[in-house]
């Protein structure tokens, strides 16, 4: 009897041991997109000029700011990126439709002597709207002449 139970010891802890199959191989991490040397995966600010708004990208939501109407938030999907654009698409608490598209184009706002990474294109309902776009934090850090960038 002592035969039978070391044989099936022996076939019970085979089937806990792990078998000698290759691990499957782990899925690398999607690279951040960048749009124009700029990391779409950190704040991004588009801004324009008569009238002056701003949409800022903060990665959870888009916030539009203008002196008319007032500030208009909506969640921040991933945004769609085909080639030299990346567009986001969403709705804001009151139902308006707010698309943020950027290119990867120099741009300059034509106020001041900055020239930005992307050119923005924003449609909320029907205002649409041309500025230009970079990082947040290189807008905050780069003065008021000369290249945006980081």
């Amino acid at each position: 009897m002592r035969p039978v139970f070391a044989a099936l010891a022996v076939l019970a802890l085979g089937a806990c041991s792990p078998a000698d199959e290759p691990a499957p191989p782990s899925e690398a991490p999607e690279p951040a997109p960048v749009l124009g040397g700029v990391d779409l995966d950190k704040p991004v600010r588009a801004l324009g000029t008569e009238p002056f708004w701003s949409v800022e990208l903060t990665g959870t939501e888009m916030v539009y700011t203008a002196p008319e109407p007032p500030e208009q938030r909506a969640p921040q999907p991933d945004p769609l990126v085909q080639g030299t654009t990346a567009t986001w698409e969403a709705e804001t608490a009151d139902g308006t439709a707010l698309r943020v598209t950027l290119i990867a184009t120099e741009c300059s706002d034509g106020m001041s002597d900055r020239t930005y990474p992307l050119t923005a294109m924003v449609k909320l309902g029907e205002r649409e709207l041309i500025g230009c776009a970079a990082s947040t934090a290189a807008i905050m850090s780069t003065g008021e002449s000369g290249p945006v960038v980081e």
